[in-house]
Formats: structure tokens, C-alpha cells, sequence
């Protein structure tokens, strides 16, 4: 990933919290099958390896988690927060017009050897966690429990788990920190006038830019 200056965060806290709060990830590799991705939810566990350790799940009839089998490292991919970024919303145009538009966006990505578990005990206790991370706060929570044991041990039996040890991880924010405060304050403002969808990135622009809150 290009990974300018301004852009760049490496605070495992940071990136750790992303990826709760993104959970889905884009699970890359390059073996027998060649280049392979899938969309799979991760959970995030801060405390375990330099890094941290990333565990998921595949179906097990996707050929996806064989082929990681014979591959010495992978990739998983996050993203956040994205919007374009129209010039007019620039102090900038008004000024001197030399501006272009531009494409704000928040991504993680994360590298390492990936391992297949074929564990009924070990997947089953990553998916009451992995469902525990989704339910909580909600009004009335769904637990694995709440589905009848035979049923919840068959569908455990049609998946396996993947365990990725992160050996390598970086993040990108990208949201107008190279510009001017000016420019900056343009895109929150225009961000927030086009409504809830793009809340997100306005938000990020603000924190990431020091922009004053009105």
C-alpha cells in the first residue's frame, strides 16, 4: 500500500481498534489456486504475538482454505471510511484553482503465515466470540446458545478455522491532513452538508486534520 508521511499510522492501538470497528476483511493469497480473495469477518486479539493474531473461519467446501496450506504468507485487508473529495470545497479553488479532486479512505492491512484449524472444540469457541463482538448492546442479544446444540455442532463441522499471526501491519488515513486548514475545515463542511452516509469520513477529516469543532 502507498504509504505517505502524512497518511501513515503505525500505533498498534490504533490499528488494533480499526479493525474491531471493521471487522470484515479481505483475506489475499497467492497459492496453488493463484491469486485468491475472500470477504471474510475477523476477530482481533491485541495480546497474542508481536503484532497481534487475527482468527476467522472458512466454509469448509471453499477451496480457499486448502490452497492456504501451502502458502508462506498472506494478506488481510481492512477499510473503513471512504469518499470522494470534490476541489470545491477548497478554500484553495477560490484562490488560485489548482486543485483536483480526490479520494479520502481509512484502510489496515495486515501480513502473515496463515494456519488451518480443523478443531470442532477451537471453532466452536471462535464463533460464540466472534458472534458475542457483533450482538453485544443489542436489545435482545443472540447467543450460539440459543440454537439447538445438534444443529450449532453441524454447522461447526462445515467450517474451519484460519489463525494468521500478524508479522507485518501498517494503516492508512487518508483524509486531507496535506492540506491547508482552510481546505480542510471545506471538506467537513461539505462532507457534513450531504448527509448521515458521509458523517463518517467527516469525522475523520476533523480528527485527523485538528480541525476546530464549530
Amino acid at each position: 500500500m502507498y504509504l505517505p508521511t502524512a497518511f501513515a499510522d503505525d500505533r498498534p492501538e490504533v490499528l488494533h481498534d480499526f479493525i474491531r470497528a471493521n471487522p470484515l476483511g479481505l483475506l489475499v493469497s497467492a497459492g496453488a489456486l493463484g491469486l485468491v480473495a475472500d470477504p471474510i469477518p475477523f476477530l482481533m486479539y491485541p495480546d497474542e504475538g508481536e503484532f497481534g493474531t487475527l482468527r476467522a473461519h472458512l466454509a469448509r467446501a471453499n477451496p480457499h482454505g486448502p490452497a492456504l496450506k501451502d502458502v508462506d504468507d498472506c494478506l488481510v485487508a481492512f477499510t473503513g471510511a471512504q469518499a470522494y473529495i470534490t476541489p470545491s470545497w477548497y478554500a484553495a479553488k477560490a484562490e488560485h484553482g489548482k486543485v483536483v479532486p480526490t479520494w479520502n479512505y481509512a484502510a489496515v492491512h495486515a501480513w502473515g503465515k496463515p494456519r488451518l484449524i480443523d478443531d470442532a472444540a477451537w471453532v466452536r469457541r471462535l464463533v460464540g466470540d466472534l458472534t458475542a463482538s457483533q450482538e453485544q448492546g443489542r436489545l435482545a442479544p443472540w447467543a450460539v446458545e440459543d440454537a439447538p446444540a445438534d444443529f450449532i455442532d453441524g454447522m461447526v463441522r462445515a467450517i474451519v478455522g484460519v489463525e494468521i499471526p500478524i508479522r507485518r501491519i501498517e494503516g492508512k488515513f487518508k483524509a486531507t491532513q496535506n492540506r491547508a486548514m482552510a481546505d480542510r475545515v471545506g471538506v467537513v463542511e461539505g462532507l457534513r452538508a450531504q448527509g448521515p452516509l458521509s458523517e463518517p469520513m467527516a469525522t475523520l477529516v476533523a480528527q485527523r486534520g485538528d480541525v476546530p469543532q464549530s
